[in-house]
């Protein structure tokens, strides 16, 4: 196998190749704007990338691939820079955020992206139509970044992963050829793009399927955090036989200096007041510090949970719980949370739990734990870590975590089944045997970063 360079050994001339290569902007370590231009979205992850292009089309990927070929240098592909493990040292950062198209077939429920497309920006084209994509909580992501990890979404209880809405991916291959490859044409390729990471092929757009959505309600409630047994009682409860159109998500809010807070988001495929039928058992609860839910349109959803749309220093780790009994209740609750910021539950179940032609396969968990911190200096960081450490020890996790949820010190293997990762080593290895393409978490080296050691 043949590794990238060191970032020493790459000459001027040869920059000056790559600039003459590409009609993108190329940024080089002198330039001011690489400073902004390669970081990742988490700025706890060190990235010393050799250079960034920005492409302006798939002619300019295959210039791309062809140029670091011929130099054996790796190509990192992220759109913005979610989920950046590290594995971007040393090679050539690729920033697809300029292939923005968005075509919208209403009539066929379908569209065609490029692969810099933000999950709002497809939202606020489907919403016209009463159609949805299948939207996270954020709306800056990258539609085809979460597709590669298979994605979970606020709609997935209903229509299941991300990547089992993607009909077709056009992409460029480790020979810089274009193509267009579907599950007729390119049964393996298509499966290891479903949710097996980035590494076997560059992906400049993709083909999905669309889900009417003419009416859709969602909203956060938010109380005092001395309510947070009752509501998460409640949160059981509305969880245990809810449809599969409705997906709530508890959370623990612990901002710095602020009393602590928890809150029920949710969304509902479906009309104002069927949702709040279905969500009568919150009614019980004592009142609350707000509540935003009303009917909204797709375009709005991002607005739930109001995530940052800045780049920050985090570390957060995910885990699946098999249970939310009252022994799981009794330790999360144990103790506060400090100095995480934020612990989520997520309902799984419905489509997630069905047979998947991807990486992941099912889902059978019934939830997903998710917890965050700031990485702002060391102690801070393994203070943080330390305190994942504790409650997932505690809680009654699987050992499995979704790939978008990985963080930098884990692996592919902590997500995907055995038998998976090794036909997604055969792939690679078939479709890119020199380890051309670089993702942040790749089959080949599945171990790599807790070999490595790499805490973030």
């Amino acid at each position: 196998m043949t590794l990238p360079r060191a970032a020493q050994d790459v000459s001027a001339d040869l920059m000056k190749d790559l600039t003459e290569s590409v009609r993108g902007r190329v940024l080089t370590p002198e330039q001011a704007e690489f400073e902004t231009a390669h970081r990742p979205w988490n700025l706890a992850v060190e990235q010393p990338v050799i250079a960034v292009v920005e492409a302006v089309d798939a002619a300019d990927v295959a210039a791309l691939v062809r140029f670091a070929a011929a130099a054996r240098i790796g190509v990192s592909v992220q759109p913005n820079g979610h989920g950046a493990s590290g594995s971007a040292t040393g090679t050539i950062l690729l920033r697809t955020g300029l292939l923005d198209r968005i075509e919208v077939d209403a009539p066929g429920r379908s569209a065609r992206i490029g692969a810099g497309v933000a999950s709002g920006a497809l939202q606020a084209a489907t919403a016209p139509h009463g159609l949805t994509a299948l939207p996270g909580s954020s709306p800056v992501v990258s539609v085809t970044g979460v597709a590669l990890g298979g994605g979970l979404s606020w709609f997935g209880r209903a229509h299941g992963w991300v990547a089992d809405s993607v009909t077709a991916f056009e992409i460029v291959d480790a020979d810089a050829q274009t193509r267009r490859v579907t599950a007729e044409t390119d049964a393996d390729l298509f499966w290891a793009l479903r949710g097996g990471g980035g590494d076997y092929a560059i992906v400049t757009g993709l083909e999905l399927t669309l889900h009417t959505a003419p009416e859709v309600y969602g909203g956060r409630m938010l109380w005092a955090g001395e309510h947070a047994r009752a509501v998460l009682d409640a949160y059981r409860a509305l969880t245990e036989d809810a449809p599969d159109e409705l997906t709530a998500w508890f959370d623990l809010v612990q901002f710095p200096g602020a009393a602590p807070m928890v809150a029920i988001d949710c969304t509902y495929l479906g009309s104002d007041g069927d949702a709040r039928e279905l969500m009568r058992t919150l009614d019980a609860l004592p009142e609350p510090l707000s509540d935003s839910r009303r009917s909204m349109t797709v375009d709005e959803l991002g607005s739930i949970t109001a995530e940052p749309t800045d780049p920050g220093a985090g570390r957060s780790r995910a885990e699946l719980l098999t249970r939310l009994d009252d022994d799981t209740i009794t330790a999360l609750l144990a103790e506060p949370i400090a100095p995480l910021m934020g612990v989520q539950i997520r309902h799984l179940g419905g489509a997630f739990a069905a047979e998947s032609d991807s990486p992941h396969g099912a889902l059978r968990e019934p939830y997903a734990l998710y917890m965050f911190g700031l990485a702002i200096d060391p102690d801070t960081t393994a203070a943080v870590a330390a305190r994942q450490q504790r409650l997932a020890q505690a809680l009654p996790v699987s050992g499995r975590k979704p790939v978008t949820f990985l963080n930098p010190s884990e692996a592919l293997t902590d997500a995907l089944p055995p038998a998976s990762i090794d036909r997604l080593r055969r792939i690679k290895a078939d479709r890119d045997p020199s380890n051309l393409f670089r993702s942040n978490f790749s089959a080949i080296d599945a171990d790599r970063n807790r070999e490595e050691g790499i805490a973030v």
